[in-house]
């Protein structure tokens, strides 16, 4: 392991990953609906997201619809993703935000994206990849973890690792890590009881468990 730099891990890391995982293509690529999805997406599981931002983009075809809609009946199409009341208020409040002074556009910069109320920079990167593809690096639960867990950062918070990967991490590639981490993270590196006997990693894991 010792063998190769940060980034000659990473490159390997990727290259592993995408032998086992089909990197997922979001056909949709409108901005804001990837940055709906993504709010949406916060503290659930993906098939809740999906199904949430379905059911809202099925009676509300746009920005203007949904900054139009009852925040009651928002609530109710979202219920399925949590902290729907929570969510439903956001979502109005960035559609309205948007409409006033972008024009209805999603901004492509991350400075813009984080004076978005509730935008962090998890979602702010979301939507510069999935959206704009930028490369950026997305950092959830599942990439701050596993970056640790292999030895590619030590870091204590996801920002910091963020951070740390962005110094690294080859352009190229940025795009396609956070995919492939989060389903190495949701299928075999979970956060509890790895699966590292079947890990396509494993040679290459500081096993920081």
């Amino acid at each position: 392991m010792s063998d190769y730099s940060k980034e000659e891990k990473s490159l390997l890391i990727v290259e592993k990953l995408n032998e086992v995982f089909d990197v997922r293509v979001f056909e949709d690529k409108d901005p804001y609906r990837v940055l709906v999805r993504t709010i949406l997406s916060q503290r659930t599981r993906d098939e809740n997201t999906d199904q949430a931002t379905n059911n809202l983009f099925s009676k509300y075809k746009d920005i203007y619809e949904v900054a139009d809609a009852p925040t009651e009946d928002v609530e109710e199409l979202i219920r399925c993703s949590g902290f729907y009341r929570v969510k439903a208020g956001r979502i109005k409040e960035v559609s309205r935000i948007l409409i006033d002074q972008y024009g209805g556009e999603v901004p492509n910069n991350m400075k813009e994206l984080l004076e978005l109320p509730g935008v962090g920079r998890k979602t702010a990167n979301c939507v510069l990849v999935y959206a704009f593809e930028e490369p950026a690096i997305p950092v959830d639960t599942h990439v701050h973890r596993i970056s640790n867990r292999l030895g590619l950062v030590n870091t204590k918070d996801p920002e910091d690792t963020e951070k740390e990967l962005d110094n690294f991490v080859p352009e190229d590639i940025k795009i396609l890590l956070n995919d492939l981490m989060v389903q190495f993270g949701q299928n075999i590196c979970k956060p509890i009881s790895p699966q590292c006997e079947i890990c396509p990693l494993d040679e290459l894991c500081d096993k920081n468990i």
